[in-house]
């Protein structure tokens, strides 16, 4: 049997926010797991070739695939069912399936499609191989655990514990030389060495998918791969995508232990939240390797901080990155503006918040709700969301109205923000002796994204 994955073409640039194209790491796992039981297996990546729909369908055409699998979050469910659409057009004996976060929660609206035969819903890796495996032995989909199709929901089937288990993503079956970081082509890579999140911020659809429970990969299993990227792949810097890489701080260590041990020449991100931080982890990270992490800063409003459950505090916020400083440890500040109890007030104060933290790099996002997160479901209730066109759920799009701020007032105080940060002197001189070409590069691009 031959299987199929793909990563839809993206049509709309506002969807590669500040030029990023990132491997699909969510296909290239069941590809691996199902290439390690003997299935016949491709992906095309539309995405990063950026393929048109004539090349999607040409594609296609040359090589009919049993079964056909599309990824899809909630801004590319669009592109996901007309990639649908053409598969049932130029394959219609092929079997379609669809998974991915947005049609998790939402498989009711997505088996609308007379395009979509299956929908996987939660971690995909054992439900394709076994969904794959009922299909060419002719056995009764009723029987797969995590899928609904038709009028039928099977039991929800429970997430990976033995994350070691798992082989490494299949990236050779990627175009690993077109993904990119502000338009340009690189040599970097991304990875996941944990799943589920014990913090469970409202708007949040990652922890919503994988759940409270924190699994881990062992750390000789993360370097594992790390030097199989730089090896294998000539990966010369790392983007760990965890919820919280840092969660564990014992794991953290011994991860850095572990990359030094091996002499292993490689640089590497990660998210951090605030309050897992200290000065002696922050310094193993840097010896490690470590250039940079993402911390979620989200508000200077403790009250909106408490509402979606962030479970931290302003002091803890500044803390971290007076840490990050002493250690030199480049930092991006990821803040969320108009959540719904802001105020145009509460925004500034949290816009010259950010400026006194003075972060090597800001991303100004606007609250938007994920479908399956509790936030999505809250603000359903309260009949604050005022666009359904999915497509527009970019963090760059206002979807949410607050009391005193519309969606036009929202999109330019977004707009205020990243000039009122990145445009200043001083933070351009005092960046640029440390990033130079790199922070014209991300200035540009965020320039670009409000014209």
């Amino acid at each position: 049997m031959k299987v199929t994955f793909i990563n839809p073409p993206q049509t709309s640039s506002k969807y590669k926010f500040i030029g990023v194209v990132a491997p699909p790491l969510g296909i290239a796992y069941m590809a691996a797991v199902l290439e390690e039981n003997g299935i016949n297996v491709s992906i095309i990546d539309a995405s990063a070739l950026e393929m048109t729909w004539e090349d999607l369908e040409a594609e296609l055409k040359m090589a009919p695939p049993d079964v056909v699998a599309i990824t899809a979050l909630t801004p590319t469910i669009s592109q996901a069912l007309k990639s649908a659409d053409i598969t049932r057009k130029t394959c219609p004996d092929t079997v379609i399936v669809m998974g991915g976060y947005h049609p998790t929660f939402n498989y009711e609206e997505v088996l609308e499609s007379d395009s979509v035969d299956v929908v996987v819903r939660g971690e995909g890796e054992y439900t394709m191989l076994d969904l794959v495996k009922t299909l060419e032995n002719g056995g009764d989909l009723a029987e797969v655990k995590g899928i609904a199709f038709k009028d039928t929901v099977t039991p929800v089937r429970p997430p990976i514990t033995d994350l070691d288990n798992l082989p490494f993503p299949a990236r050779h079956l990627l175009p690993m030389d077109h993904y990119k970081l502000f338009n340009m082509k690189t040599n970097m890579s991304t990875m996941i060495t944990t799943r589920g999140c014990p913090m469970q911020c409202s708007f949040c659809a990652s922890a919503a998918l994988h759940g409270p429970k924190l699994r881990l990969r062992s750390p000789k299993n993360v370097v594992d791969e790390m030097e199989h990227l730089v090896k294998d792949h000539n990966v010369g810097t790392i983007a760990f995508m965890d919820d919280t890489f840092t969660l564990r701080r014992k794991r953290v260590l011994e991860i850095c232990e572990e990359i030094k041990k091996r002499d292993l020449d490689v640089l590497w991100g990660c998210t951090a939240r605030v309050d897992t931080l200290s000065g002696d982890v922050i310094k193993q990270m840097r010896e490690a390797g470590c250039i940079a992490m993402f911390m979620g800063v989200e508000s200077a409003d403790q009250q909106v901080l408490d509402e979606v459950n962030k479970n931290t505090s302003i002091a803890k916020i500044r803390s971290a990155f007076e840490l990050s400083k002493k250690e030199k440890m480049r930092t991006i500040a990821s803040v969320v503006l108009g959540m719904p109890g802001d105020t145009k007030e509460s925004i500034k104060r949290t816009v010259k918040f950010v400026k006194e933290l003075n972060p090597s790099y800001a991303v100004f996002s606007l609250a938007t709700p994920y479908p399956g997160t509790r936030f999505y479901q809250q603000t359903l209730e309260k009949n604050l969301i005022k666009v359904k066109d999915w497509s527009k759920y970019t963090l760059i799009s206002p979807i949410l109205e607050t009391m005193e701020c519309s969606l036009e007032e929202l999109k330019k105080m977004q707009n205020t923000a990243f000039r009122k940060f990145y445009l200043r002197p001083g933070y351009i001189f005092r960046q640029m002796q440390m990033d130079g070409p790199m922070l014209l590069k991300t200035i540009a691009a965020v320039i670009k994204e409000m014209i």
